[in-house]
């Protein structure tokens, strides 16, 4: 046959080499072996719903299905496909297996005339089988008007459904259906079934080329046979891997790993170079922004210490070298590179300059440095450290002591979800004056090895009477949990009445904290808290705070106050911007425990 008669009767690899068998359906072995059962034992169903992505086996596994029962010279549930009834089904043409386009036949019409011949009794076979590919792609009225033949269809009518998309069908179309969902074909398959295709064909494929064509194939069969017979077109007598990376525009496995290595060591004309090069090379840019996110994803990965994972950007024989660079990285910092590429990805589909926001999202990733998680830094920041302790300058009354300021650790709010903790406030040099003689008693409190609390050689229980709440309240403070703590703490005054019985008074701004503490159960925790550390019964009163006389000004409330926008010099802050490209929104004052 010349090469003319040849182009007019070539068939697609996809279509030449599409399983006709039970036994030859790559990948879904199970679902095949639950089919061919259903037939040895006679429990076949009157509707059957396959699933799944695209290129998978649904209406292949179909058509078997449909042959295996209207085959007459079947065997042990299997096909014989040599029979005619065999080969009609197989081309798509016998008059008993209706194949129906759903996308194609939406309207009601449609289902009506399928219903109509549904009653006619088959022309030559055992069953009349419908076979309806991407079913979903049927409208609402077109649903309706199949429900009821699909609830009581004639004795010898099957339908088989077939979608990518189960979600669009109607419940009441999927409870009269057995459904079977069809996964994703694993790599080695893939590589397999591409490799027994080029011994056929008589074309000596790398190794590595196989493995490409199946990585970009992402679990899809037909997906990987029709970039095989694209390969196979341009080739002469043998296909390499530079090959397919200049099929699909995408860089080798040994240039996505050089620019990782120059983005790890931040050299950032090395990493435009390579990136540039890779480009020169017929790298495509959609398919280079691909590639770097599947890498970082790899990266992600082993730096989680998933070792059973496959890789999806390079070959498993790489997975060392990779390795070594998520180690050097971090994860922390693998998932900040992770969510840049993928916002830059976002970008690309909505401008024009796409090399641009790639070589912008490469130099952002070279100015990342091996993060920490804002968690460690915060239990860092929060370290006990007496030279630290932020207190409300007032003038002591040995009656109502003001307690010391303690806030809630906190951050600065910065753009981008990156937060930073302020810079904390220190406190004064300790002098002869009163206005600093509660910070003194703080510093002077410390914790025996034992768990004593002591203060100046005195015990816990010392510490409780007139003119030594400040030291009294930090370590109720120190005790409470993270449910009735924040609470508590909006308490600005605090007193020891007698020997039996501490108060302390709450601004009217803060009732709610107030009506919250005067619960009976958590007044009970509190009055529990309080006695343990005083070493005796002591009973717990609450007020509300009179308004201030004095002619000062009123420190306006949270809501009214402007934004302090200055970082304070705080390097934590400035890097966080300079990374993230954000800016300050607030800033909290961060106070360290006491020991």
């Amino acid at each position: 046959m010349d090469n003319a008669a040849q182009s007019t009767t070539y068939t697609a690899l996809a279509r030449r080499y599409r399983p006709q068998g039970f036994d030859e359906v790559i990948g879904q072995e199970h679902i095949a072996q639950t089919l061919r059962n259903s037939i040895l034992q006679n429990r076949v169903g009157h509707a059957y719903l396959f699933t799944g992505a695209r290129g998978v086996g649904k209406t292949s596994t179909a058509r078997i299905f449909a042959k295996a029962l209207n085959c007459p010279d079947s065997h042990d549930g299997m096909p014989c496909n040599r029979c005619d009834v065999c080969e009609s089904v197989a081309a798509g043409r016998d008059v008993d297996v209706l194949e129906i386009d759903g996308a194609s036949n939406t309207g009601v019409d449609n289902i009506r005339d399928l219903r109509a011949n549904a009653n006619v009794m088959s022309m030559r076979s055992k069953y009349k089988i419908y076979i309806i590919d991407e079913v979903h792609m049927l409208s609402k009225s077109a649903f309706a008007a199949l429900l009821k033949t699909l609830e009581e269809p004639p004795p010898n009518v099957k339908f088989f459904f077939c979608t990518t998309d189960p979600q669009k069908l109607p419940d009441t179309i999927l409870s009269r259906c057995q459904r079977f969902d069809f996964g994703t074909i694993s790599l080695p398959k893939i590589i397999d079934r591409l490799a027994s295709i080029a011994e056929q064909e008589k074309i000596a494929v790398e190794p590595a080329a196989l493995e490409l064509v199946a990585r970009r194939a992402a679990g899809s069969m037909r997906d990987s046979q029709s970039i095989f017979d694209q390969l196979l077109a341009g080739a002469d007598k043998s296909v390499t891997a530079a090959d397919v990376h200049r099929l699909l525009g995408t860089a080798s496995d040994e240039r996505l790993m050089e620019l990782f290595a120059a983005i790890i060591g931040r050299n950032r004309p090395e990493t435009l170079s390579l990136f540039s090069h890779a480009l020169a090379e017929g790298a495509q840019l959609g398919e280079m922004i691909d590639q770097i996110l599947n890498y970082l994803r790899d990266l992600m990965v082993l730096a989680a210490e998933a070792t059973n994972i496959p890789l999806l950007s390079v070959s498993e024989t790489n997975r060392e070298s990779l390795g070594k660079q998520a180690s050097s990285w971090g994860l922390n910092t693998v998932v900040a590179a992770l969510q840049i590429a993928s916002e830059t990805k976002l970008k690309m589909q909505r401008v024009t300059s796409g090399r641009a926001f790639v070589e912008l999202a490469l130099i952002r990733l070279t100015l990342l440095e091996q993060l920490q998680s804002l968690d460690a830094l915060l239990a860092e920041l929060s370290a006990p450290c007496a030279a630290n302790v932020v207190i409300e300058k007032k003038k002591p009354d040995l009656t109502a002591l003001p307690v010391a300021t303690e806030r809630t650790p906190s951050a600065a709010v910065v753009e981008s979800a990156a937060s930073v903790a302020a810079e904390p406030v220190i406190a004064e040099p300790a002098t002869e004056s009163p206005q600093v003689e509660a910070a003194e008693l703080l510093r002077s409190h410390e914790t025996d090895s034992d768990g004593t609390d002591t203060t100046n050689g005195a015990n816990s229980t010392s510490n409780f009477e007139p003119g030594k709440e400040s030291v009294f309240w930090s370590q109720v403070l120190a005790e409470l949990g993270d449910d009735l703590g924040p609470h508590v703490r909006k308490a600005t005054a605090v007193a020891i009445r007698g020997p039996n019985r501490l108060e302390f008074s709450f601004p009217k701004s803060y009732l709610f904290a107030k009506s919250f503490c005067e619960k009976p159960d958590i007044r009970a925790r509190l009055e529990k808290t309080v006695s343990r550390i005083a070493g005796k019964p002591v009973s717990v009163g609450m007020s509300v705070m009179d308004e201030p006389t004095t002619d000062e000004p009123k420190t306006p409330p949270p809501a009214t106050r402007r934004l302090d926008l200055s970082t304070g010099g705080d390097p934590f802050v400035e890097k966080a911007i300079e990374l993230f490209g954000g800016k300050v929104m607030k800033k909290d004052v961060l106070v360290r425990p006491t020991e």
